[in-house]
């Protein structure tokens, strides 16, 4: 990098309601950063994506991870556990962002080192604004471990 333009910030989303994929490239469209979003729709395509096999070998590690819990083939327990048990892709943050409001999913992605863990609201205004919140604070004002 030559330093002249900012590097895009490199965010993973796995997400199987193309629904909530569409309201999200959308709250990020206005972002301050540069976001580009790559979109897998199961916790073994996330895996793939992660750990660059077939077909994603040229991907580029995430700078974040947006991660819904209820997914096909693999949920997003079984990847928070994975990614955060693995040294090489454990500093990654992971922001839980799905519609369980339950306490033990809130426990259970904490206890397997969530970064943080947000509700998807039903309102579309109010689901706007959480993912402007989360753009402002994860691409703003933290400073995000370096890529590798």
């Amino acid at each position: 990098m030559d330093g002249s333009s900012p590097r895009a910030i490199e965010i993973l989303m796995v997400e199987d309601n193309p629904g909530d994929v569409r309201l999200t490239r959308e709250a990020l469209k206005g972002a301050k950063m540069w976001a580009q979003v790559h979109v897998v729709e199961d916790g073994v395509a996330a895996l793939d994506y992660l750990y660059r096999r077939p077909p994603y070998e040229s991907a580029l590690r995430p700078d974040l991870i947006l991660l819904d819990l209820n997914l096909p083939l693999m949920d997003g327990r079984e990847v928070l556990a994975i990614v955060k048990g693995d040294p090489t892709l454990k500093l990654i943050p992971i922001v839980v962002l799905t519609t369980s409001q339950a306490e033990e999913d809130v426990l259970r992605a904490y206890h397997l080192n969530a970064n943080c863990y947000v509700t998807k609201p039903v309102d579309l205004h109010q689901f706007n604004r959480i993912v402007q919140a989360i753009e402002q604070f994860w691409l703003t004002v933290v400073t995000l471990p370096p890529s590798t």
